[in-house]
């Protein structure tokens, strides 16, 4: 066949957005074939995948974001190898891309938004076309959502952490900044749970065998045992449940005291916190 041009390479990194040198070898091995191109590219990809699987992925991006009608948020974490790639312009555009997705199609599961169609294929095979291109093992690794009266997200710098909240009320005076200002309570304290009852009760029978064993290492008579390790299960309710932990704004109240400050019937439906790991 004849040369490769300059504008074929072109038209298929528009459709691909593979690079330079991947589009022209696809081209020059698919005959100038465009649609075969596009298919020996999307090989590659999965090939790379195949091949990097059991790579580790540790870092990436982590993105919160609200619909218009803000009354569904979503959080979703999206792995790299590096953080080099982490920063790459194209695996931020996917990462909100999906994201965008999400808001719309407003799935269920993680297994559900990696089954969405974005430019007629699924998230999933979107994603294996731009591991062939970057290069590094990438995984959507945890996606949450909230539905709500109203809900606020929260993206910390550099976006390895974010985190979404719902209310239970909309028509409460200030409720941006109140919304505001518990997302960014839960970013900086990391609460297990909303309030006491829902603390999984695997949490807190780990808490209470850590309280024992912690008095008897301090030679506490056992039969003060349990009341010790009860005493300290309380002290971790106020330090590890959202609505008892003090206000990292005031710390004279609690979150609950100031959602009830601001309205007695004011109170959060429901958060979700990502992060990368350490």
């Amino acid at each position: 066949m004849g040369k490769i041009t300059a504008a074929e390479v072109n038209n298929l990194r528009k459709q691909t957005g593979a690079g330079i040198m991947d589009c022209k070898k696809a081209l020059m091995e698919s005959e100038g074939d465009l649609e075969k191109a596009i298919d020996y590219l999307r090989k590659k990809g999965q090939k790379l995948a195949n091949k990097r699987a059991d790579k580790e992925a540790n870092e990436g991006y982590v993105i919160a974001k609200t619909n218009s009608d803000k009354n569904f948020a979503i959080v979703i974490v999206t792995n790299c190898e590096t953080d080099f790639v982490a920063i790459n312009k194209d695996f931020i555009d996917f990462c909100n891309n999906i994201a965008d997705k999400a808001l719309e199609s407003k799935p269920k599961s993680l297994e559900e938004l990696k089954s969405l169609n974005i430019n007629g294929r699924t998230i999933s095979d979107n994603l294996t076309d731009l591991i062939g291109k970057i290069g590094e093992k990438l995984e959507i690794a945890h996606y949450e959502y909230i539905d709500a009266p109203i809900v606020f997200g929260y993206n910390h710098q550099g976006n390895r952490l974010a985190t979404i909240m719902g209310l239970n009320k909309v028509e409460v005076e200030n409720i941006e900044n109140i919304g505001h200002e518990v997302t960014m309570q839960i970013a900086a304290m990391n609460p297990v749970a909303i309030d006491k009852d829902d603390v999984d009760p695997k949490i807190i029978e780990k808490e209470i065998e850590i309280g024992k064993e912690q008095a008897r290492l301090e030679g506490k008579p056992e039969n003060l045992i349990e009341k010790i390790a009860l005493g300290k299960l309380n002290k971790f309710y106020k330090e590890s449940t959202l609505l008892n932990q003090m206000f990292v704004r005031d710390n004279k109240i609690t979150i609950r005291q100031y959602l009830n400050e601001n309205d007695k019937e004011l109170t959060v439906t429901k958060f979700a916190r990502l992060q990368l790991a350490n």
